[in-house]
């Protein structure tokens, strides 16, 4: 029911603020202007909470001092944008009954509110006032809600077959879906898919064609999971809009394509690495995020224990001879390597890279990319970087013969060469290395420290529960229950908490083993000894085993028996 009393007589009747305070605000209002209850607040005599009481009373509203977000209809808001929600101030919030709740901040938005009554077909709208700051953040959050890819996909599907015809239009290439405006819903998809991805920090996003639908799985911290699926009859539409973002032929579906796309989300710039290739079922994409922002190129932050993180530091001071990180795809070996250069980034000296592709784009360094299509590949690069007077070299990759050979000979003649190899530990990398043909001479000569590495996923801080190993977990790390070392150590599991996803892990740290050559290695290495040998003497000689430090991080809390496993299990009983 309505009061007509002024604003000030129904607060000081509801016992909230004083006549005088009352006759004060009136006072101001005349000498300057304004709302009885805005200069009531200003004042200090009232809250905006009890204000809101006030107004709730004078218009005959119901006052909430919070809202429920995850109980919101977020199908309320797909006709609407989120510039009109916060301009107008309001926010549909559910339907019951054919009555349509609707949450405000201003009594006084009466043509939002009809505007909403037309909208929904005259339905009956129910307003509710909210503190303002309450309904922007409910804003925000239905709004997000309705951004992401399955809520999309939702709506997308609850429309008509529209869609479907510029999917037949696009397998006959017949027109180009920029000037599609019909195709709105599936560029809202896309987008909505990579501002997903980029507000989750995954590395990939894969889009794959199946029989009868369309999957997208995100892989966050080295784990691939399914986030939404889609009708099949949207898929040539959004492998086309993928493809032209990144400036791929459109009506090429039988070869394999790479692109390159750049987009900014909240303000952050984002590259994305494009790969198509052809399969039973249609196109399938990967796009690899790379976000500069918050690529932090620093070693102390990559998990490094200190003795390491020392001994890296004195191997790229040092003026000559070939530092190599080694691991499988995706363990981070060029951010260790770039987080390397970084702490001799100076103007005195020269450093250049080659690299397939440039991910990281630094100030102060010339960096060159391989290009297989005129042969311009790393061995080439190489050879002409060395013409270039540098003190310090980056090669993305050791892949051939030649490539190494040249490496070698760059490191002998007094440059400090950095690059990476795929073995499967530190040790490995001299058998590898002799496999491909080098002199065994030439690299005890030349190596100056080999760090392998792995990342793992840390646990979530605010959901890990203590947890008690097995003897056959302290086992497979190599600990016993006698170990002094395990005193004063804590072991954890993974639960899982919204703060992480329900997963239980929160980020990745890396797994690192460094082994630096000492007389008894190279000796081992001239004799072409094998992995496990050179492996022995380095553990002798002081080297942490990838095993040994993920039991490190096991005993402090940093991640599970079973992540440790899952990624360093790497016959550690040589």
């Amino acid at each position: 029911m309505i009061d007509p009393r002024p604003i000030g007589e129904i607060l000081v009747g509801q016992g909230l603020c004083s006549v005088d305070a009352v006759q004060q605000a009136l006072q101001v209002q005349s000498d300057r202007g304004g709302l009885t209850g805005d200069l009531l607040v200003g004042q200090g005599a009232v809250t905006r909470l009890q204000l809101l009481t006030g107004l709730g009373a004078q218009f005959g509203m119901t006052v909430r001092p919070a809202l429920d977000e995850a109980a919101i209809d977020v199908s309320l808001v797909a006709a609407l944008s989120m510039g009109w929600a916060k301009e107008c101030e309001v926010l549909p919030l559910q339907r019951s009954n054919g009555v349509i709740e609707v949450a405000t901040s201003n009594p006084l938005q009466t043509g939002a509110l009809d505007d909403l009554r037309v909208l929904f077909g005259g339905a009956r709208i129910e307003p509710v006032l909210v503190p303002a700051e309450i309904l922007t953040a409910a804003i925000n959050h239905a709004f997000d809600r309705r951004a992401r890819a399955d809520q999309v996909v939702d709506d997308m599907e609850r429309q008509d077959d529209a869609v479907a015809h510029i999917a037949l239009e696009l397998e006959e290439g017949a027109k180009d879906i920029l000037d599609e405006d019909d195709e709105a819903p599936i560029i809202r998809l896309v987008n909505s898919i990579l501002n997903q991805a980029a507000k989750e920090k995954v590395s990939d996003v894969h889009i794959e064609p199946m029989e009868k639908f369309v999957a997208v799985r995100f892989r966050k911290d080295g784990v691939l999971r399914e986030v939404v699926r889609t009708a099949k009859k949207f898929q040539p539409s959004i492998t086309s809009r993928v493809k032209i973002m990144g400036g791929l032929n459109i009506a090429e579906k039988r070869l394999p394509q790479d692109g390159r796309i750049r987009i900014k989300v909240a303000g952050r710039d984002i590259d994305l690495r494009l790969s198509t290739i052809p399969t039973a079922h249609g196109e399938r994409i990967v796009l690899r995020l790379l976000d500069k922002s918050s690529t932090t190129l620093d070693l102390r932050t990559l998990g490094m224990r200190q003795q390491i993180y020392e001994a890296i530091v004195a191997l790229v001071e040092r003026p000559n001879g070939i530092l190599l990180c080694t691991g499988p795809t995706g363990s981070g070996k060029t951010t260790t390597l770039y987080s390397a250069l970084m702490l001799i980034n100076k103007p005195d000296i020269n450093i250049l890279t080659i690299e397939d592709p440039v991910e990281y784009q630094i100030e102060g360094i010339g960096q060159m990319q391989v290009n297989p299509k005129i042969e311009f590949t790393f061995a080439k690069g190489l050879r002409a970087t060395l013409r270039q007077d540098p003190d310090v070299v980056l090669v993305g990759e050791i892949r051939d013969l030649e490539t190494a050979e040249i490496a070698v000979q760059a490191a002998l003649t007094g440059h400090l060469v950095l690059s990476t190899v795929h073995t499967n530990d530190a040790a490995s990398t001299y058998t590898r290395l002799i496999d491909m043909g080098l002199e065994p001479f030439l690299l005890s000569s030349s190596i100056i420290g080999i760090l392998a590495q792995r990342l793992i996923r840390v646990l979530c801080r605010d959901c890990r529960v203590p947890h008690l190993p097995t003897d056959l977990e302290l086992e497979t790390l190599g600990l016993k229950r006698t170990d002094p070392d395990l005193k004063t150590a804590t072991f954890y599991r993974a639960k899982g908490c919204p703060q992480c996803g329900m997963t239980g892990f929160s980020g990745r740290c890396g797994l690192h083993e460094l082994l630096m050559p000492n007389d008894d290695i190279k000796r081992l290495v001239v004799a072409k000894a094998d992995a496990s040998t050179i492996k022995r003497a380095a553990a002798s000689s002081g080297m942490t085993t990838l095993m040994a430090d993920g039991a490190f991080k096991c005993m402090t809390g940093v991640t599970t028996v079973e992540e440790v496993m899952r990624i360093a299990n790497v016959d550690e009983e040589d």
